[in-house]
This record gives C-alpha cells, structure tokens and sequence, in this order.
C-alpha cells in the first residue's frame, strides 16, 4: 500500500516565514542579495540531511531523559571550519564521544544518548558586527558558512556560495558518521580499538582499565550464549546552533507524512543566550518545527523567561520537546541555578536539563588566547549535579566543546596544560575546547555524579 501523502496547509508554510516580520539577531550583512536568493533556491531542492523519522526517534529518547531514564552527551567543536572536515578529524571526534558515552554507561548503568555538535555547527553569534586590528576595522568572522577567518577585506566579505559549501561539508561529515557508527566501528567489542592513536595519560589508563573489565563481561556473557549483535552499531545525532535563517528556512521541509515543518539540517537544533528573546525571530520560528529544541540560559537568566520559553516553545508540554542547556559558570550556578529548576519542577513542563560548563567559564590569559579553567569545568558540572539533587529533580546531560586532537587550549587537566602549552597547541578560530584527555576525565566525573544520584 503506498503512503499516505498529507497535503501541505499553507497556514504552515505562511506561519514559518512569520520570523522575517520580526528581529532577527546575528544575521550577517549579505552584499550580494541576488546570489543569496540563487543559493536559496538550490539549497531549497537538495536532499535533506538528516530525515523526520531519525529527528522523532530522537524526540523520544530525550524524553526518556527527561524522565531519569537516559543521559544526553552532546559534544563536539565550538565552530567547524571547513578545512578541518577530514576524516581522521571526525573519526577521532566521534571516538572521543564514543569513549566517553562507555565510561558514562558503565560507570551509571543508564543509556548514553549520543549527540555532536557536528554536520552543521559553521555559524557563531559574536559580540560585534566589527573586528579592529592595528587601526584596520573589518567585519567579524562569523563562521565559515558566512565568511573568512583571515583578517582581509576579501576574506570576511559575507559569500552566500558558503552556505552550499557548508550544506556539502555537512553531507560528508553525516556520511562518516553514519559509517562510523553503523558500520561496526562502534561495535562495544571493540572498546579497545577506540584508544589506539591517542597519547598515554592517566585518563587514558583508567579507560583501558574499564575497556578491559567491559571485555571480561563480554566474554563471560558470550559463553553463555548471549546474541551481541545490537553492539554492533549505536545511535548518533547531529545538532548545531540554528542561528542563520539563510540556511534554515531553505533546509526547513514539510514531512509528506504529518504536514508539518522539519528542519533537515540537522535533528536537534538550540537558541543561543543572544538569541533567545521570546519576541525576536528565532524564538518564533523554532517554535513551528518539529524537531526538539535546546535553549541556552545564562547566569541573568530569569524565572519569567523560562516559564515563558516553555509556553512559547512547548504549550502542549510534549516529552523530549524542549531542553534548557544552562551555562551559568561555575562561581555563579549554585546561586542562579536553584530558582529556576524549582520553579519549572513546581509548574506542569517537564524539560530536559542539561549543562554547558564551557561558555560561562571564559578567561583571557596573560599571553592573549582566550582559555577556560578545567577546575571551572569540572566545578561547573558538580554544581548542576548539586542543585539537582537538592531540587530532587534529574540532571540531565552534558554540553561540551570537544575535539579528539591533542590540542592545548584549557588549562589545566591531567596533563597540566599551562599558558605556554597554549601557544604550542592552541588550533581552535573561536572558543577553546576540551581535548581527549580533558573530555575524558570529564567523563568520568560525570559517570561518578550519576552514580551517586
């Protein structure tokens, strides 16, 4: 029997393009109008990334989450660049999640939904329109999907040709992942393999360890005839920041099923803390999709906004539909967090909370390279598991700016990273990150709070 084809309502397609009467933040100045409208139509007729079904599937285990039954890590750079969408780059991302999604199912014995901020994290919200360097003043770089990293004329002009190279990015990007991880690379008897490549490190040894009491339960269970054949594969889901409405409304299709709005760029889409004003464009247009949607809230966060955020972005109080991602810092989430967990616990929503311990821990060293403390990360993260165990509410997943390369740009960690390391090993264009290392000693932390709950 064929499917059964719903007809588009035009209410729905008249609703999604209500944002453009509205403000909308963080959108570049475009100076070719008529190839961005070009780019709009090819873009509208590419194949979509990421399908309605994978995005429902997602909504479900989120709101397994919600409800203490799961934990969402989501990780990954703090901006792509294209330059950097190698294979050996995403295979060690994906490994650097993967490794961590084992320590934090073995050490809590709950399931890990695994997330990246991957296939489609090219846009970056800044804090100008402007960068000045030695009396020459050009626009910001935003992002590989809008403009150049290099400080040149030519370069941070906004070129809507990006877009479609992101789109394209993004597409070999997915195809890796999915080969990745539904091609036997994530089978769990091969929890050794996903070590190999990466430096000694005392968080590297306490993962062997694991690895190797995980090989003794196999081998025991296997003797006993068990079927391993669903180790073979895991899920995997991409999410990015949906700020750029030149790339998400053309990405944004009607599911032939349902008649109703999906963005196809990706299966879980967030508003940023700059981004998230509940009159403003991005609000409004990602409340009339389907897929589930994070909010990112800060330390001058009020208990009106999110009550607010709910009601606009999740009135019929779906489970998986809306996650808070808090990033308070760590100085200021025991004193900014408690009231706003209790409140939304006393009320009828029942979101998925999440922290970001990176954004609201930044710091300038003396040497010039923006950093965060890895003691702030890591202080960040006990004091979400504090607050939510005083609330009696479920602390829900982590947000993290990741990647598996050996890079120096936190300080501090195992390894003892120090303002000198950064200058030898500092890669990242916008915000530092965690590396193998740093993420896996988070990892274990997080397993520990869990456990503990």
């Amino acid at each position: 029997m064929a499917e059964k084809v719903v007809e588009v309502d035009p209410a729905v397609l008249a609703g999604l393009d209500n944002y453009k009467n509205l403000p909308a933040v963080q959108q570049p100045n475009w100076p070719d109008q008529q190839a961005l409208e070009a780019v709009h139509r090819e873009l509208s007729i590419l194949p979509p990334l990421v399908f309605a079904g994978e995005v429902d599937i997602l909504r479900s285990r989120l709101a397994q989450a919600a409800s203490g039954k799961a934990f969402l890590l989501q990780g990954g750079d703090c901006a792509e660049t294209f330059a950097d969408a190698t294979a050996d780059r995403i295979r060690n991302r994906v490994k650097t999640i993967l490794q961590m999604a084992l320590v934090l199912t073995y050490g809590a014995s709950m399931p890990i939904i695994k997330m990246g901020r991957m296939a489609g994290q090219f846009a970056k919200p800044r804090s100008s329109d402007n960068e000045t360097r030695e009396g020459v003043t050009l626009p910001a770089y935003r992002g590989d999907i809008i403009n150049g990293y290099d400080f040149t004329e030519e370069s941070r002009i906004a070129d809507p040709k990006r877009i479609l190279q992101a789109y394209h990015t993004s597409a070999s990007t997915l195809n890796l992942i999915r080969a990745f991880t539904q091609g036997g690379f994530a089978d769990l008897r091969s929890v050794h393999e996903w070590n190999k490549g990466f430096a000694d490190n005392p968080a590297n040894k306490r993962y062997t360890e694991l690895a190797s009491e995980i090989d003794r339960a196999i081998a025991f269970m296997s003797a006993c005839g068990a079927d391993f054949e669903q180790l073979r594969t895991t899920e995997f889901y991409t999410s990015h920041e949906g700020l750029l409405f030149d790339y998400e409304r053309p990405m944004t299709r009607i599911d032939s099923r349902t008649g109703t709005p999906y963005i196809t760029s990706g299966h879980f889409i967030w508003i940023g803390e700059r981004t998230r004003q509940l009159d403003h464009a991005h609000v409004d247009y990602l409340s009339r999709v389907r897929n589930p949607i994070g909010v990112k809230l800060g330390p001058t966060t009020q208990v009106s906004d999110v009550i607010e955020l709910i009601e606009k972005l999740d009135p019929n109080r779906e489970p998986g539909r809306l996650t808070f991602i808090t990033r308070m810092g760590a100085s200021k989430i025991r004193e900014e967090l408690p009231k706003l967990v209790e409140a939304v616990r006393d009320s009828d929503a029942n979101p998925l909370w999440i922290t970001d311990p990176m954004h609201g821990n930044g710091i300038t060293t003396k040497n010039g390279y923006k950093s965060r403390r890895f003691d702030d990360v890591m202080d960040e993260v006990r004091g979400f598991f504090e607050v939510h165990r005083a609330a009696g509410t479920f602390p829900g997943g982590i947000h993290i700016e990741l990647t598996g390369d050996d890079v120096a740009e936190c300080l501090g960690g195992s390894e003892h990273i120090d303002e000198a390391s950064l200058e030898q090993r500092y890669e990242s264009l916008c915000d530092p990150r965690l590396n193998h290392m740093q993420s896996l000693e988070l990892a274990f932390l997080v397993a520990e709070s869990l456990a503990k709950r």
